[in-house]
């Protein structure tokens, strides 16, 4: 009997183009079905999780600095790119072209505009305005990197179809609620992200480096100690855990990965090498989400991209802390000494720039910073009393848990840019960045002293995509860069004995509020900051806007 339409696999999301160096790259799929992936002759066989089929296919022996267009078959049949596609055909455009690098970056994208509440009052989609721009761009002024930053869903903030349809599943009073609470309920918040046509372009053609944020778990996920024992012993947490870190691992972490760390990968090696598929991979990746939790050593979800003039170390900063309170990390001293060799190898290596991605900004306004380290100082000096139940109480509702409030991960950072900029693990990089969002606004900030700097290290922040941030932010953050604000934090730091930091720094632009993606465009030593920005006029009508263009080298 002839095969008709209707029975062949169906592209459910993607494709994304992940991982991309001079001679190889990555193309990320979910399909509907199993069947066989095919992209430029490089064929695999979907793999399945709870029910859902996905699949990584690695194109090698690309041309470096070539560009390649690609089309997405699954069976056989042509699935990529959609029939009368108003967008350029996707492509693969390797590392080693001439001419400037550019990198967007963001986080923070709350499901797509077509799924949100409009009573929520959320200006434009950035990711999506930007799309649109690149599409009716050429090709040579077009990104070669997307880093998104963190909270790529909200777990814990689901939209108005969400929200019905899992009512339709489970009783909503019973915890957690209306959020996700499996990973069942994390495929559809990635497919609302994923699945707007402008989004779906964009990432079918630049290739995306990704980490996660607390949302994309629960609010304040990994706060503190006293946060882990209040949620992780609920009946609901574990469900929870398994499908967000699952998820991610799916949707996120597997592109991260080169095509040798994929070889080495056990996990991936145990799920690709299956000879049908057929075999449902959940339980086993269950397994890994748990290990992950209850034993953050025991995966690694930092990782570093090499790009030509610029190597971004991406670093883990939520999965993997220590939370005992006398003892607060961001990173343990394993991961942490991972993240020292891996820039210490980017300015051996002779990079122009070496960028450093974490969701939680490093550098905040001068304000905020003081009051994150006051309240950790006293969390830990007062532990179990009076006062120290009051500071942890701060510190979840007011989410002081940035760099500056693991006191010692802050300073060990800087140690480690410092030096990098100061020469001392070979000639000194143009730059030090750290790419940042978490915070819903944008700014850009710069270390000043320690002096002896023969390269410039920066903060840039940006978030969020999608979203929107509270008045009550607004005002906080605006305040936070103040004169008088840091007068007032320094003082109370010093009545209540903070240790204090010799470092030193200035904002250079912001804070920016609204909904924006970053830019920045490498060349040689060179490099600008650009960032753009969504609004409505009076009529309602969208706008994109360039609202800062500035040198950072």
């Amino acid at each position: 009997m002839p095969e008709t339409a209707g029975t062949r696999p169906l592209l459910l999301l993607g494709p994304l183009l992940r991982h991309v160096d001079p001679v190889s790259a990555t193309v990320w799929v979910e399909t509907d079905r199993a069947c066989e992936v095919s992209v430029l002759d490089r064929r695999a066989r979907t793999f399945c999780v709870d029910g859902h089929h996905y699949a990584l296919i690695v194109v090698e022996d690309l041309e470096p600095g070539s560009t390649t267009p690609y089309e997405v078959h699954l069976d056989g049949h042509r699935v990529w790119p959609m029939p009368h596609s108003a967008f350029p055909p996707s492509r693969i455009r390797t590392v080693g072209r001439p001419g400037p690098f550019r990198i967007a970056f963001g986080s923070c994208r709350y499901a797509t505009p077509t799924s949100v509440d409009v009573r929520d009052g959320i200006p434009p989609d950035a990711l999506d305005s930007y799309a649109r721009e690149v599409a009716a761009t050429p090709e040579d002024q077009w990104p070669d990197a997307l880093v998104l930053l963190g909270d790529q869903v909200y777990a814990d903030e689901v939209t108005p179809a969400t929200r019905a349809w899992m009512a339709s599943r489970r009783d909503l009073d019973a915890p957690p609620g209306a959020q996700a609470a499996d990973f069942e309920e994390y495929t559809r918040l990635y497919a609302e992200s994923w699945g707007d046509p402008q989004v779906r372009w964009l990432m079918s053609t630049i290739p995306s480096s990704m980490i996660f944020d607390d949302h994309e778990m629960i609010d304040d996920w990994n706060t503190s100690a006293t946060w882990r024992a209040e949620a992780t012993p609920t009946d609901w947490w574990r469900r929870r855990i398994c499908g967000g870190l699952t998820s991610y691992w799916v949707y996120q972490h597997l592109g991260n990965l080169s095509p040798r760390e994929l070889a080495e990968n056990a996990t991936w090696q145990a799920i690709s090498h299956r000879d049908d598929g057929s075999d449902d991979a959940g339980p086993m990746l269950d397994e890994m989400a748990l290990a992950a939790d209850q034993e953050p050593e025991s995966v690694r979800w930092s990782y570093v991209r090499h790009w030509g003039p610029a190597r971004l170390v991406m670093v883990d900063s939520r999965a993997g802390r220590v939370l005992t309170e006398t003892d607060r990390a961001m990173l343990d001293d394993d991961e942490f000494g991972w993240v020292e060799g891996a820039v210490q190898q980017a300015v051996a290596d002779g990079v122009d720039h070496v960028l450093v991605g974490t969701s939680l900004p490093w550098l905040l306004p001068h304000a905020v910073h003081d009051i994150e380290r006051w309240n950790e100082t006293l969390a830990a000096r007062h532990a179990g009393k009076p006062v120290g139940r009051l500071a942890e109480k701060l510190r979840q509702a007011a989410d002081l848990e940035h760099w500056a409030a693991f006191g010692k991960s802050f300073e060990r950072l800087g140690r480690v840019l410092v030096a990098a900029a100061r020469g001392e693990y070979g000639a000194a990089p143009a730059t030090a960045l750290v790419l940042s969002g978490d915070v819903h606004h944008a700014y850009a900030a710069e270390l000043v002293h320690p002096g002896g700097l023969r390269g410039r290290v920066h903060q840039l922040t940006v978030s969020p995509l999608h979203n929107q941030a509270p008045h009550a932010i607004e005002i906080g953050f605006r305040i936070g860069w103040s004169r008088w604000a840091r007068t007032i934090t320094r003082t109370i730091s010093g009545l209540a004995r903070v240790p204090s930091t010799e470092l030193r720094w200035q904002k250079k632009a912001g804070p920016f509020f609204g909904n924006e993606i970053g830019e920045l465009v490498l060349e040689g030593r060179d490099v600008r900051f650009r960032l753009f920005a969504t609004s409505r006029d009076d009529g309602l009508q969208p706008h994109f806007d360039q609202v800062l263009d500035t040198e950072l080298a």
